[in-house]
């Protein structure tokens, strides 16, 4: 008996703490897109986000650059994915840094680690071989049990700077 009460609770510690270092690859292919797959857990109501969740253009050209940025209060994590308007692929990829972890077969870019964030900036980078259109939708997650999902980035172009 006191085996299984150790079992359950290095379960729930480990549940607790789940993928620390970002969204698993499998977030890309799930039933109901950038939702995590976190047990008896729902998203909160859009209506109560209250970070920034902007990209600086929403058309690109072959190989430009679309810088995305999450802003507002301390959050743990995020999964953000780019898909063109048109055609509703996965396009272009992320680029990847210490605390970034992209995954281009998808199109998608997650934490790196479990370090409070209040700012992230995510550089975008265009397919070589088409232009378009292209959204960024995600999730943005302050805890293991509080996350929004279905999140869809506001385009407030960044004056007097173009990254394409």
């Amino acid at each position: 008996m006191l085996s299984l009460k150790i079992v359950l609770l290095v379960a729930v510690l480990v549940g607790c703490e789940a993928f620390p270092d970002g969204a698993p690859i499998e977030a890309c292919i799930r039933e109901i897109p950038n939702r995590p797959n976190h047990p008896n857990t729902e998203p909160r109501s859009l209506a109560s986000f209250k970070h920034s969740f902007t990209a600086s253009d929403a058309y690109y050209a072959p190989g430009s650059r679309i810088q995305v940025f999450i802003e507002g209060p301390a959050f743990k994590g995020f999964f953000i994915q780019a898909r063109d308007v048109q055609r509703k692929d996965w396009i272009g990829h992320f680029e990847e840094s210490d605390d970034i972890v992209s995954y281009p077969e998808c199109s998608s870019v997650t934490h790196g680690n479990p370090r409070p964030k209040s700012r992230v900036v995510l550089t975008w980078v265009a397919p070589l071989d088409r232009s378009g259109t292209v959204t960024f939708t995600g999730t943005l997650l302050e805890s293991y049990g509080s996350y929004w999902s279905d999140l869809i980035a506001n385009v407030v172009p960044v004056v007097g700077h173009r990254l394409g």
